[in-house]
């Protein structure tokens, strides 16, 4: 299985920011440790990081045909970006949306979230070990 890790805008700040908040990684770290759960998954999985939402946008383009499934994190973006969620909305493949911070418990603004409808599953307020949980999910190890 090969998977997409799209994370998104100040995700290369981690290492700088709240780390209650954001569980105390560098966005390296956390791309090892996303990398180590995926082999013992027997999982490939690509990560990559942007802070130009047109190029994150286009790695979502670029899926359409070379990923069997794609979890993202789009930062600030998940909030408003309806050019993100229509990118995703054309993906054929299970999405995973993965919040490193409870969103759902935070500032007003940061609640909604615009890609929430056309993704499979999300995994919000669990630090790192969301993306552990979303590998699972897609590599059928977690139970719904």
């Amino acid at each position: 299985m090969q998977v997409l890790v799209l994370n998104g805008v100040n995700l290369d700040t981690l290492a700088r920011r709240d780390p209650s908040l954001y569980g105390g990684l560098s966005i390296n770290e956390l791309e090892t440790k996303i990398y180590e759960w995926a082999h013992a998954l027997d999982i490939s999985a690509r990560c990559r990081q942007s802070n130009s939402e047109g190029e994150y946008i286009e790695w979502i383009h670029d899926a359409y045909n070379d990923v069997d499934a794609v979890i993202v994190n789009p930062g600030a973006w998940s909030h408003y970006s309806y050019a993100i969620r229509d990118a995703l909305e054309v993906l054929e493949v299970p999405i995973v949306e993965v919040h490193l911070s409870d969103i759902e418990h935070r500032e007003e603004w940061r609640r909604t979230s615009v890609i929430a409808d056309v993704v499979s599953k999300r995994v919000i307020g669990k630090g790192p070990d969301g993306y552990r949980e979303a590998l699972e999910y897609l590599a059928g190890k977690v139970e719904e």
